[in-house]
């Protein structure tokens, strides 16, 4: 079966003023959208891996042939990492999380502040494009990041980190170029005001079951 595009959660003006509809518009309509094209291209043919979900592609990436390697990462990679996202994000959202999420990120991090500067350290401090992830890994929260499309499903050896992610931000151009420019930092300041922390919750606890 096809891979294909959800709709957005919410409108594209939905996390205005944090996140402006025309990027939000051309981030799904265009750009999830061609990921999804793209990869139901790659795949085309090969029963096995038409039949798999997105998430097993992701995990079983290192099994996928070596021809179209290339295309189903990049590509499943940036339907996954964009579903994923889409999400965790929602107007009228913000604030900080609470219950067994909130107790974890005092624990690890020492205090939700913390948090928040070293995740935006870790999105300012990816080269280029990619994504910066909060994940649990063996039952413990992580801070990462990885290149490109690639994510932690991947694992290390194809992405440079693994674990289940829990929160996770685009830091490619097209996530905030319109409205922020070239000021990633000022767009990763502005990205806790539509998180979703009930999803990333939710998030959180699937991961630690």
């Amino acid at each position: 079966m096809a891979h294909e595009l959800a709709p957005l959660p919410y409108p594209n003006n939905a996390l205005e003023p944090h996140i402006d509809a025309q990027t939000m518009e051309i981030h799904h309509d265009r750009h999830h959208k061609a990921y999804v094209d793209n990869l139901n291209k790659a795949i085309a043919g090969n029963a096995a891996l038409e039949a798999k979900s997105i998430d097993a592609l992701m995990k079983e990436i290192s099994s996928v042939p070596d021809a179209i390697k290339g295309p189903v990462r990049n590509n499943g990679g940036g339907h996954w990492n964009h579903t994923f996202f889409w999400r965790i994000l929602s107007g009228g959202a913000g604030g900080a999380p609470s219950g067994k999420l909130a107790e974890a990120i005092n624990s690890t991090f020492g205090s939700f502040e913390e948090f928040k500067t070293k995740f935006e350290a870790a999105g300012v401090g990816r080269f280029g494009s990619g994504w910066a992830w909060l994940v649990a890994n063996g039952g413990k929260l992580e801070i990462v990041s990885t290149a490109n499309q690639d994510n932690p499903l991947m694992g290390k050896s194809v992405a440079g980190a693994e674990g289940t992610p829990v929160l996770g931000v685009d830091v490619w151009e097209h996530a905030y170029y319109l409205k922020y420019q070239n000021k990633r930092a000022d767009y990763l300041k502005a990205f806790w005001n539509v998180v979703n922390w009930n999803e990333v919750s939710k998030n959180y606890e699937s991961a630690s079951r």
